[in-house]
């Protein structure tokens, strides 16, 4: 049982439009939007993500992107920080198969994935949908926002890591 009460159509529109950036992209895939470590349950003989509840049309990429963030890490807090980002990243990318034209598209949008959940979040919150609002009140929104400054500060960094 999900602890999300609602959804707002609005919100998960913005979510999207964010995904898109204003392309008018169609989505080629039902996206899970939430792909990290703490949804990812891992057996001797299985790995299987979990917490499906935000899934929603969107594309391959934006949910790299989020993938990134979590298992790389691309956090602002030294505390989740770990190894070499930049290699780290380069090393999804090659095990995901990106192309060239998909790496050149994924670097820009890294900073503006973690912005937008920033802006989910700060929406939800607003409007006192559960579970957001108790994550905002619990910092995750000034943690998405820090960490949206961070990738955004080092895009050519990821960039060049991601496309050799």
């Amino acid at each position: 049982m999900s602890d999300v009460d609602w959804l707002s159509e609005d919100l998960l529109l913005l979510a999207l439009d964010a995904d898109r950036g204003g392309l008018g992209r169609t989505y080629a895939i039902i996206a899970h939007h939430d792909l990290a470590p703490w949804n990812l349950v891992i057996s001797p003989r299985r790995w299987a993500f979990i917490d499906w509840d935000t899934a929603a049309p969107g594309s391959r990429l934006w949910d790299v992107a989020y993938a990134l963030h979590g298992f790389v890490p691309l956090s602002a807090n030294p505390r989740y920080q770990r190894g070499d980002p930049a290699h780290r990243m380069r090393l999804f990318a090659d095990a995901y198969g990106l192309d060239q034209a998909q790496r050149q598209e994924l670097g820009p949008m890294l900073a503006r994935r973690a912005r937008a959940m920033h802006d989910f979040l700060a929406g939800q919150a607003a409007a006192g949908g559960q579970p957001w609002t108790r994550l905002w009140q619990q910092g995750h929104g000034r943690a998405w926002r820090a960490d949206s400054d961070y990738i955004a500060k080092r895009e050519g960094a990821w960039q060049q890591a991601l496309l050799g």
